[in-house]
């Protein structure tokens, strides 16, 4: 059995874990944390998540996650170096879903993997990691002779641009190209900008109304066009894999991992 602490209990995506959750047999919720000033401390938490009384109470002490085993994160970028300090105290084994980390953020996340056990990926579904790596193996075969443009949807709530899905779709597709990412990529175009560059890789962000998550990757050149896409219906698929991630790094020795790692692939 393993036990969780979910923090950010009280959001969007912390409902959906708490609801997800009962449909794993070895995995139990045991502490539900948010913020401090939330005006979800001392409520149910399954009463939140729509699946009646739980008995299991939000609260802001992160202390709380002193039962569990594994931390699951869908906070917000400024508050990870708080709950790494304290995973990496405890002793807890953490998964990170939260997006939008500083690059300072992100070697504090890594530097937090010597000690600790960590999955950290832009985005937990089970769709979209494979298609991380169909993306990849299109990039490798078809090479720079054809173009790459990355498009993603998001609802108006999502406060970063472009996502961090979208982001590791242009990093992958660059690695298997043998390209330098940040040097090739261009974030959508404006005014006369010339002939696109051979090589580059565009990403564009839309944000509109309640769109949970789409990405569609397209590979093109004279004559014909690839689409791989990816579309979510619902918080569930991210909820889902987060939940796969921390029965399968319950265990693990300290390292960063990712979702490449929890499917195998």
């Amino acid at each position: 059995m393993t036990r969780i602490a979910i923090l950010g209990a009280a959001g969007r995506m912390g409902g959906a874990l708490i609801r997800c959750a009962q449909r794993f047999e070895q995995l139990k919720v045991v502490a539900t944390i948010e913020q401090p000033g939330s005006k979800a401390i001392g409520e149910d938490a399954g009463l939140l998540a729509g699946i009646g009384k739980a008995g299991l109470l939000i609260t802001d002490k992160l202390e709380a996650a002193n039962a569990a085993d594994i931390l699951i994160d869908f906070t917000f970028h400024t508050a990870i170096r708080e709950h790494i300090d304290y995973a990496v105290k405890a002793g807890k084994g953490l998964v990170i879903g939260t997006t939008g980390l500083t690059p300072e953020e992100g070697q504090a996340v890594s530097k937090a993997a010597a000690a600790i056990p960590v999955v950290w990926a832009p985005n937990m579904s089970l769709g979209v990691n494979l298609l991380f790596a169909l993306v990849e193996q299109t990039a490798r075969i078809l090479g720079c002779n054809y173009d790459v443009e990355i498009v993603e949807t998001h609802h108006h709530f999502k406060k970063d641009a472009p996502s961090g899905t979208a982001l590791r779709l242009g990093e992958k597709a660059a690695a298997a190209r043998n390209q330098d990412f940040k040097s090739v990529v261009c974030y959508g175009r404006s005014g006369m900008v010339g002939e696109r560059p051979k090589g580059e890789i565009g990403i564009h962000a839309v944000r509109a109304g309640d769109v949970v998550g789409d990405h569609t990757v397209m590979f093109t050149t004279e004559g014909e066009r690839i689409e791989l896409s990816h579309r979510a219906s619902s918080r569930d698929a991210f909820a889902v894999g987060a939940l796969r991630a921390a029965g399968w790094l319950n265990g693990r020795v300290p390292g960063l991992y990712d979702m490449k790692d929890v499917l195998g692939l």
